[in-house]
């Protein structure tokens, strides 16, 4: 991270910039909410069985930094088990306040980051910028509503997942998935795997995006896709979605790796990643 302030490309410059609204994003995620990602997966012990596995999207967490202090909004009601708030002049009603803090105070991470109360949480507003949003899931996946379902509900009373574009976010803004099975075709195909569930991390900010241009959309038919730098997994069992003899397995604790570092570096715990790892280690 660069030790000055982060600042939003402007003038000549921000044309240079390639970039896609959230609101595109949000739009891009409401028939894989609606009916779920179709995924088509090759059985390692019989490459002739193919099944197309569905999964649906659950927005899990995610952190809005921009290069601006936030205006005021009003905040919007929430969930016993909700987090999710908008604006810095309302953050210090969560600091400080044990398993509802996005503080990453654990016995197994000893970091001192916390929220100031100052559109900052781990990261230094100099480091990222100024935190404008922000939101994590604490209910079990039965209580949840889809991602583009749940984002429809939290724009009501914060704007700004709508208005923001990914060149206006610092690069410490990201946002995490959870996608859960909800059946396979053929449906007789009896799969080891076929019930695994995954969270994926995601950064939101142009600045860490390849190939993005204006839109999530480049050409008719041709869609951008986010980079993903972090995953977990849970029940993903047996060599499913691991081809043996290659390096998916090295991939897979890469990819772990990195989610953990990255929620240490901002200062964040994440519900959904500890049950992930806790239930992994079982």
């Amino acid at each position: 991270m660069p030790s000055s302030v982060w600042q939003q490309p402007d003038g000549k410059n921000k044309d240079a910039v390639e970039y896609f609204a959230l609101s595109d994003l949000w739009e891009h995620c409401a028939e894989s909410s609606a009916y779920g990602l179709a995924v088509p997966v090759r059985d390692a012990g019989d490459r002739a069985v193919v099944t197309t596995q569905h999964f649906v999207p659950y927005l899990s967490a995610v952190q809005l930094y921009t290069a601006t202090k936030p205006t005021s909004h009003t905040l919007g009601a929430t969930s016993s088990k909700t987090d999710s708030w908008s604006d810095d002049s309302v953050g210090d009603r969560f600091a400080g306040s044990g398993s509802s803090s996005w503080d990453a105070a654990s016995d197994e991470d000893d970091s001192s980051s916390t929220y100031d109360g100052n559109g900052s949480t781990g990261v230094s507003a100099k480091q990222s910028g100024y935190l404008n949003f922000q939101y994590r899931e604490w209910d079990s996946p039965y209580e949840r509503v889809p991602l583009a379902h749940k984002v429809a509900e939290l724009a009501q009373d914060y704007p700004c997942l709508m208005s923001l574009s990914s060149a206006e976010l610092s690069p410490s803004s990201w946002m995490s998935v959870a996608w859960y099975p909800i059946y396979h075709i053929p449906a007789h195909v009896n799969l080891k795997g076929t019930s695994a569930c995954f969270l994926t991390y995601h950064s939101i900010s142009s600045v860490f995006q390849d190939n993005i241009h204006s839109g999530l959309v480049h050409n008719e038919g041709e869609i951008a896709a986010l980079s993903l730098f972090g995953l977990a997994t849970y029940r993903m069992q047996g060599d499913l979605w691991k081809r043996p003899g290659s390096s998916d397995h090295r991939r897979l604790s890469e990819l772990h790796w990195a989610a953990a570092s990255w929620l240490k570096q901002v200062g964040a715990h994440h519900p959904d990643f500890t049950f992930f790892t806790s239930s992994h280690r079982r």
